[in-house]
């Protein structure tokens, strides 16, 4: 079962499953090493933001942005 990144718990890790977005979007993931396969870390969760964490780094990302990471 996939669901968006939006959808998981604070504390939670998961395995990113899929990503879709605007070029720049996904190439800014890609630095950040996020992409399918990653684990990401849930750290903070907001109602128009969400701190994750991959790879020892951390990341703000707007939830429309969050919303097309399927894990």
């Amino acid at each position: 079962i996939m669901l968006p990144l939006t959808k998981a718990a604070q504390g939670s890790v998961h395995t990113v499953k899929w990503a879709f977005g605007l070029p720049e979007i996904m190439e800014k993931l890609e630095t950040l090493k996020i992409h399918q396969g990653s684990r990401i870390l849930v750290v903070q969760k907001d109602k128009d933001y969400m701190i994750i964490g991959s790879g020892g780094k951390r990341v703000v990302i707007e939830n429309q942005v969050a919303s097309r990471i399927q894990v």
